[in-house]
């Protein structure tokens, strides 16, 4: 299921990642989520992983806090 916006994200995203994070990762997911329309059931949990790989290229966590690299 992609997300319509950023406020449509799981809360340990929309709560834990700054504003810029987010829309990385919501975009990453949506593109993902279209991508491997093949995959079946594994199709989100591959689209949550290349959010998060995308987000982990432009942040990293220091902490509990995502800073920018």
């Amino acid at each position: 299921m992609p997300y319509g916006s950023i406020e449509d994200l799981p809360p340990p995203i929309s709560e834990h990642l700054p504003l810029h994070a987010q829309e990385i990762y919501r975009a990453a997911f949506n593109n993902a989520w279209n991508e491997y329309a093949d995959r079946g059931a594994r199709r989100e949990e591959i689209a949550h992983r290349v959010a998060w790989a995308a987000v982990k290229r432009r942040y990293r966590k220091e902490g509990n806090m995502w800073s920018p690299l």
